[in-house]
């Protein structure tokens, strides 16, 4: 079996560009403007959503001739949760200083629209591999939106990225103030529908009648 075929690839590579979750199917909205005021919470919230993503999916795809079609919701969502566990008390372990910044946004995973909509659409359908591509694929689409919002809005809103300060001291002597808008989540929407303009604006066109 060919591990890389065409098909496979374009099942990990359309999420990130002419499929993405965030840009062309609009899910995962409310998460993106919640935890993207910094850099630092968006990169880790977008890494747990793709490790849950590729790994439901495995999981849902291995049992899913077993799984009752009347149920099938309850068992994703009892496996969605048990990784979010794992994910979760990770965080805590390794980086308690972000999962404190995430807040309840790691539990809302287990309801998070691109995780079940993967689930649902791909996982109870395909095999374990492919499976396994698209849940990569759909949550590196997603944690590549929250990585551009947050880089701006952490730049732009403190002068830093990953707290490391960028801006020069001399530019505030100058009279330069940081934006305070950008830590309010108004902005990150307006970012997002920018982001989103732009992304519509090159590659997706719709029908003319």
């Amino acid at each position: 079996m060919n591990l890389f075929s065409k098909q496979n690839r374009e099942v990990l590579s359309n999420p990130l560009n002419l499929d993405n979750p965030i840009m062309v199917q609009v899910l995962g909205i409310c998460s993106a403007l919640a935890v993207t005021s910094q850099l630092k919470p968006a990169i880790v919230m977008g890494l747990a959503v793709t490790i849950i993503t590729a790994f439901s999916n495995v999981i849902i795809s291995l049992i899913r001739n077993t799984i009752p079609n009347r149920i099938r919701i309850i068992v994703q969502l009892v496996v969605v949760a048990a990784l979010v566990t794992i994910v979760s008390q990770i965080l805590k372990a390794v980086a308690y200083d972000v999962s404190v910044q995430l807040s309840v946004y790691v539990g809302l995973i287990i309801t998070n629209c691109i995780l079940m909509g993967r689930l649902e659409a791909f996982a109870m359908t395909n095999k374990p591999w492919p499976s396994f591509l698209d849940g990569i694929g759909n949550g590196l689409g997603y944690a590549m939106i929250l990585v551009i919002v947050g880089a701006v809005r952490e730049f732009f809103g403190r002068g830093s990225l990953l707290g490391f300060k960028l801006i020069p001291q001399s530019f505030y002597d100058a009279g330069y103030m940081d934006n305070g808008m950008m830590s309010m989540p108004a902005m990150a929407l307006i970012l997002l529908g920018c982001v989103i303009w732009i992304h519509r604006s090159y590659f997706y066109k719709e029908d003319k009648k």
